[in-house]
């Protein structure tokens, strides 16, 4: 995180610059004011006082502008930071190569709203806080020292009580627990989503008592490791309130018994009472940060994280604009040690033009290959290349335009219509836009629309039909248009005569060179594509042209007829 933060360091020292500033301030103002009403009770001349008066005023004064500028450095450094580092964080989620067991979107969100707000505490409330403090603790100690050296030795051990051992005890009282609370939080997120999204499953299957007491389960344990961390913080900050009078008493003691006046000695007690508290927010930081370990680790575990930017350039330093394509040779996929493969030895090629189709039984290996083919899964052998480039070491900001398109549950945000299309290619005019959703059999509904185009799609695209979710993701894969068009289920969950017509439309809007990969469980209009391959297990089963492979006997031929024979029966009795 602190290396992240390099680009704003000069902003985030101004910060602390400030912050110090504040304490000093407000240390300055209270001795002044001790001063102020001890000097003034012996009724001197006017003139004795009207220093201290003004200093007092432009302290009062300089301590709160001070504050108000130290926020706004801060905060204007920390929000510029989180912006980074949420992104980051995002595009980690979505190049994850393979989830990870248990993976869930819940916890993703955990990590990237609560995880990632431990960034900005980390700065804002450890360490520009403590920075502040320890700017504090020296001039304190070196004023002490000049009024009264006897008296700075109390000073100095209640200082070091204060700074060192209260926030050690801190870390160490509060550490274990804090660092369970942040996974804890990810499997509340996660069964928040699974109770409200999954509702009518649970309820299916009678499994909504068990699915809630599972959750109570959790939230009971986070409510009882905090309020363990909130009786800590307890104890450690009352400790910290009997070291400050501790403190101020030592060093009263000590400053009697030297030549200090009246008025110095009042200065050195209160003085000492600000100097310990402006210390203690050392004790505060160091609780702070053993509550964010857990958050930040969680964060610095995806940043960490093996992605397409990190693999050796090599190669693909000089990335040609055309060349053999997408082309798989004898890849194998598996995604756990000793299971059955999901890719076994398959081997594809797709040349610019090229319309080739992926067809096979649920569960065949046929979103994992798509999944090979975008950089999102590494192969256990073989080769995965495009354009004679091993796809995991393609530049990965290339990447997008050279392949791409809709891949299974494509994310529709709660957004408006064009915003959701957008994603494909912000810099699409809007011809282009209304292109895209005209071959995606959409445009015509956007225009029935009260709100049109800023229509709001709802939660995961909730406030729309499946076969319209759908249908605008495949809008924003047209609209973002790369080399490599593959294309997951594109017509899923429409009736067969709109599935025939998005998907001839979808196809004659593609630019010239255009390579497409559908996958589909549905053979109707395949007959225009140089290929299709059939994928059973993992293996390539059967491979043809489709007028082939319907005369030939194996799955393909007894798919073709089992649907033919069903829309028939749908088109006899549709009105």
């Amino acid at each position: 995180m602190l290396r992240m933060a390099r680009p704003y360091l000069g902003r985030l020292i101004g910060a602390g610059l400030l912050a110090a500033g504040t304490e000093l301030a407000g240390l300055a103002l209270m001795a002044t004011a001790t001063w102020l009403l001890i000097t003034a009770a012996d009724m001197p001349p006017l003139p004795v006082l009207t220093v201290a008066i003004v200093a007092v005023r432009a302290l009062a004064i300089g301590r709160g502008v001070l504050r108000y500028t130290e926020r706004l450095a801060s905060h204007d450094a920390v929000l510029r930071l989180l912006t980074d580092v949420r992104a980051r964080v995002f595009g980690a989620l979505a190049a994850r190569r393979s989830p990870e067991p248990g993976a869930h979107s819940g916890d993703a969100l955990s990590r990237l709203v609560s995880d990632v707000d431990a960034v900005q505490d980390l700065l804002i409330r450890v360490v520009v806080p403590a920075a502040a403090a320890v700017c504090v603790a020296v001039p304190a100690l070196a004023t002490t020292a000049f009024i009264a050296p006897l008296a700075a030795l109390p000073l100095a051990l209640g200082l070091l009580v204060a700074g060192v051992l209260l926030p050690v005890a801190a870390v160490a009282l509060t550490r274990r627990t804090a660092d369970r609370m942040a996974p804890i939080r990810g499997e509340l997120a996660a069964d928040a989503i699974d109770l409200t999204h999954g509702a009518a499953d649970l309820a299916a299957y009678g499994a909504t008592g068990d699915a809630l007491a599972a959750a109570s389960a959790r939230a009971d344990e986070l409510a009882r490791l905090e309020r363990r961390l909130a009786l800590t913080g307890w104890a450690v900050d009352g400790a910290g309130v009997l070291v400050s009078g501790l403190t101020a008493a030592a060093v009263l003691a000590a400053a009697l018994r030297t030549d200090a006046s009246g008025a110095e000695v009042g200065v050195l007690a209160v003085g000492t009472l600000a100097a310990v508290e402006a210390t203690l927010a050392l004790v505060v930081s160091a609780r702070q940060w053993a509550q964010l370990r857990g958050g930040l680790a969680r964060v610095a575990e995806l940043l960490s994280a093996p992605s397409l930017s990190d693999a050796p350039p090599g190669p693909a330093r000089d990335v040609p604009d055309h060349g053999a394509g997408l082309v798989l040779h004898d890849v194998v996929v598996r995604y756990r040690a000793g299971d059955a493969p999901a890719l076994d030895g398959v081997d594809l090629a797709l040349p610019a033009g090229a319309r080739i189709a992926i067809a096979g039984p649920s569960g065949a290996g046929k979103s994992t290959l798509l999944a090979v083919l975008v950089g999102a899964v590494t192969p256990e052998s073989g080769e995965a290349t495009l354009d004679g480039v091993p796809i995991s070491a393609y530049p990965e900001q290339k990447l997008p335009r050279q392949v791409g398109g809709l891949l299974a549950e494509a994310h529709v945000f709660h957004a408006g219509v064009r915003e959701n299309l957008l994603l494909g290619r912000d810099a699409a005019d809007p011809e282009e836009q209304a292109a895209a959703m005209r071959a995606a059999d959409l445009l015509d509904w956007v225009g029935e629309q009260p709100d049109g185009w800023d229509t709001l799609v709802g939660e995961d695209g909730a406030k729309l039909s499946g076969g319209q979710r759908q249908r605008l993701a495949l809008a924003r894969a047209l609209l973002a248009a790369p080399r490599h068009l593959l294309l997951d289920e594109p017509t899923e969950g429409l009736d067969p005569q709109a599935a025939d017509r998005v998907l001839r439309q979808a196809l004659d809007a593609l630019p010239a060179g255009t390579a497409v990969l559908l996958v589909t469980h549905r053979l109707r209009g395949l007959a225009g594509f140089d290929e299709v391959l059939v994928l059973d297990r993992g293996r390539i089963i059967q491979r043809g042209r489709h007028e082939d492979l319907v005369r030939r006997p194996g799955w393909y031929a007894d798919t073709w007829l089992a649907q033919e024979a069903a829309e028939r029966g749908y088109l006899a009795v549709a009105p």
